[in-house]
């Protein structure tokens, strides 16, 4: 797999039943010919930004190591994560997911498990020893599937706004 291409391209199995055939998972980089498909299910997550906007964080964030991955079933996007590698003092070497969503009409068909465990697999190739990721508070929803997929509760997250100087 030629990671510089932003094309991983891989197959993984299949995590329940209602996943028949193959899906393809592919990291795609900035201006990847998939990145359109991928972003239209990120907006489902992140829909306070435009096409303009995340292309621009994208391309931004890339080079520091920001990477965006697609679950495809079918040639359609169904899942999407953006992830990146970090080490700090509180987590060691880990996986960090910044956004991790299904396509509204693929919940519950297994598509947010199959691309966790891809992250998992990327975590584990990458040496990580955790995988840390928030949630906000009124996605309830979301917190189930990730009790469900054995995170726990570690910390509570502050964010505070600065005006652009």
């Amino acid at each position: 797999m030629d990671r510089g291409s932003g094309d991983r391209g891989g197959t993984g199995a299949r995590s329940r039943a209602q996943l028949t055939v193959a899906v393809e998972f592919v990291e795609v980089a900035p201006g990847h010919e998939r990145l359109p498909a991928v972003f239209e299910v990120m907006r489902q997550l992140r829909d306070q930004r435009t096409d303009d906007q995340l292309n621009e964080l994208y391309a931004t964030g890339y080079p520091d190591g920001y990477r965006v991955a697609g679950l495809f079933d079918d040639g359609e996007c169904r899942a999407a994560a953006g992830y990146r590698v970090a080490t700090n003092f509180v987590s060691g070497r880990h996986l960090y997911v910044d956004d991790l969503v299904t396509g509204e009409r693929w919940r519950s068909h297994g598509y947010g498990r199959a691309l966790n465990d891809y992250l998992v697999g990327r975590a584990r190739e990458e040496g990580c020893g955790s995988i840390q990721l928030d949630s906000a508070v009124h996605r309830r929803e979301a917190h189930r599937f990730y009790f469900r997929e054995r995170y726990a509760i570690t910390s509570f997250h502050f964010g505070r706004g600065l005006e652009v100087r």
